[in-house]
């Protein structure tokens, strides 16, 4: 079988490829025999229901300032290809939103992953609520009160953005923390959207684990470490990857979501854990492979190629 790929990222020489995921998508597919074409998302182009966008034929290999080759840009009606990856980093905004209805156009003829429909269903920090036995305490709202409430009720509390992402916007306010009532104008000033405030959980100081599921089974982790006086352990934020297995707990999170992931072809899914709670579900661009595969020496990108393929044949 050989398929004709497209991944719709972010621009491929920004990439770092001793840690993007997307990367070692392509490295696998390509060893596979597929062909592969990368394009941005404003390349895409709606010309009444005809989808297309300028794509370039791609190339990739593990060389560090030479790890691609791009073609010359070509319009090309996106039903040509038989694989659509989503793989633009977020931040989840209009822009993202709008990607996901433009891709609806071009199924079922092509497999997008993952499905756009549910990609756009399912952000972060809501997706999580649809399973509220396996959350934190959280409270989404504007409502200034009902955030002093929750802290009332918790003491300590984290504060974030409801479409932030990479860790940004992140704050652990203490009950005696003044910058509270600041900290939500400032929000108020820079979102239009609701924040969420969840009660904060001690067990990040021994990490946050990211799991990673493939057709709704988990089949890898890695445990992200904060750095030193530091409440986000996300790589973004400067958290360390250290090897971890998957706790009786954590399996018991995987099997309450897998068939939710499965009836929502959302195949490519990463998880965060803290102690025994699961704090976001991870649809848009999941991350964690390269990590992953250092630490246990196995090759999740090989999983992930192989359930895509099921996919396309079934």
């Amino acid at each position: 079988m050989s398929l004709a790929v497209a991944f719709q990222m972010d621009p491929i020489e920004s990439i770092n490829i001793d840690t993007d995921s997307s990367f070692m998508m392509a490295l696998e597919a390509q060893k596979r025999g597929h062909r592969l074409y990368h394009y941005h998302p404003r390349d895409l182009a709606l010309n009444g229901n005809r989808l297309s966008a300028r794509v370039r034929e791609m190339t990739v290999v593990r060389q560090k300032g030479a790890h691609y080759t791009l073609g010359e840009p070509r319009l090309t009606d996106l039903t040509e290809m038989d694989v659509i990856l989503m793989r633009q980093d977020p931040p989840f905004d209009m822009n993202y939103i709008t990607a996901t209805h433009l891709l609806e156009h071009v199924q079922p003829k092509v497999l997008v992953l993952n499905d756009p429909a549910e990609v756009r269903n399912a952000p972060e920090k809501l997706f999580i609520t649809r399973f509220p036995d396996l959350m934190p305490p959280t409270l989404i709202t504007s409502d200034k009160q009902a955030i002093l409430d929750f802290r009332a009720e918790h003491k300590d509390i984290i504060v974030k953005p409801l479409f932030g992402n990479g860790g940004a916007g992140v704050f652990h306010l203490k009950p005696d923390d003044e910058n509270l009532g600041s900290l939500l104008e400032l929000f108020g000033q820079l979102y239009r959207e609701p924040v969420i405030a969840q009660k904060y959980l001690p067990e990040i100081r021994q990490g946050d684990k990211r799991i990673i599921l493939i057709d709704g089974e988990p089949v890898g982790a890695v445990s992200r470490m904060p750095l030193q006086g530091e409440a986000r352990a996300n790589f973004h934020a400067g958290g360390s990857a250290q090897k971890t297995t998957l706790t009786e707990r954590e399996r018991a999170i995987c099997t309450a979501i897998g068939p939710t992931l499965r009836e929502k072809n959302l195949v490519f899914v990463g998880i965060d854990v803290i102690g025994d709670y699961m704090t976001e579900i991870n649809v848009t661009s999941p991350t964690g492979i390269q990590e992953i595969n250092r630490l246990d020496g196995v090759q999740l990108e090989s999983l992930l190629w192989d359930a895509i393929e099921r996919r396309r044949a079934g």
